[in-house]
């Protein structure tokens, strides 16, 4: 591994992320490096690790290569991965744009939930094709302290759980994953969405992801919430034949969250470059210990 390894760092809504390009695939990231490459005393600090990889080159992405050229191997706080990240597709786009691999317009991305459209607008902002959400059937129930509260299961290529309160508040400290009943929901954990209403299709949520804690903003929440507030609402486009477009508000910034009839959901945003530098792999190797 070179003594020297670039990176970048970004946000989108304020979430943010360590970006680290390594096209064919090269740096080893281990878990405990992501974790602390996320530090936010001792490393750089970070709601999470986007690896910038090649999808021919990347073991996991190589059968999309030929619809997507770049695989963002994405990697939350703690060094889990995570199957998609919204923010983070389009912080991914943005620093495809920056480094010159693509320009304004449409381009392909693949994930772990899938090849991922992305539209870089001329005003900045950029617009993820997010696919179709699944709604799992069964009762769910999160909890804060001794209330609990019914909750929607909602898919977007990760699992969600979208929760109505009176107050944003009652969401509590969220410094722990809420708890969550059935423990059979959700097997390999949840991102929960603490969610009031701001006026006709408005919303604002709070966020507590799976591996990261609270974060100032969720892509695949704010669309699991939108469809959850669109079916409650009597929007569903499915059944109307009309989109449903819901703004959705978050503690770092606003997302705009459209879902067609088809089912498709596009979250439109901005996306930041802020700083680029390099990272002290010797300084990572004693980190990771």
């Amino acid at each position: 591994m070179s003594t020297r390894i670039p990176f970048l760092k970004g946000h989108g809504t304020e979430n943010d992320f360590v970006i680290v390009p390594d096209p064919e695939n090269a740096v080893e990231l281990s878990p405990a490096a992501v974790a602390a490459l996320c530090d936010r005393r001792a490393g750089i600090g970070a709601d999470g690790v986007l690896h910038v990889v090649r999808s021919a080159a990347h073991p996991e992405a190589r059968a999309m290569a030929a619809e997507a050229e770049w695989f963002m191997d994405y990697r939350n706080a703690d060094g889990s991965v995570a199957e998609m990240c919204g923010n983070g597709v389009r912080v991914f786009a943005r620093y495809l744009q920056y480094a010159g691999h693509t320009t304004e317009g449409d381009l392909a991305i693949a994930t772990r939930g899938g090849v991922k459209t992305a539209h870089i607008a001329k005003d900045g902002d950029v617009t993820v094709g997010m696919g179709r959400a699944t709604l799992p059937e069964g009762d769910v129930t999160v909890s804060v302290g001794e209330r609990n509260w019914p909750a929607r299961n909602v898919n977007m290529g990760n699992p969600h759980a979208v929760a109505f309160v009176d107050d944003l508040a009652d969401a509590g400290e969220l410094l722990a994953p809420p708890p969550f009943s059935p423990a059979s929901a959700y097997p390999d954990g949840v991102n929960v969405e603490f969610v009031v209403d701001r006026g006709p299709r408005h919303v604002a949520l709070r966020v507590h992801e799976r591996g990261s804690g609270e974060t100032r903003s969720c892509g695949t929440g704010a669309c699991a919430v939108a469809v959850v507030a669109a079916r409650r609402d009597g929007a569903d486009p499915a059944a109307t034949g009309a989109p449903a477009t819901y703004t959705v508000d978050l503690p770092g910034g606003t997302l705009v969250i459209t879902e067609r009839p088809d089912g498709e959901i596009e979250m439109t945003g901005p996306a930041v470059i802020v700083a680029e530098g390099v990272i002290d792999a010797k300084w990572l190797e004693t980190a990771v210990g």
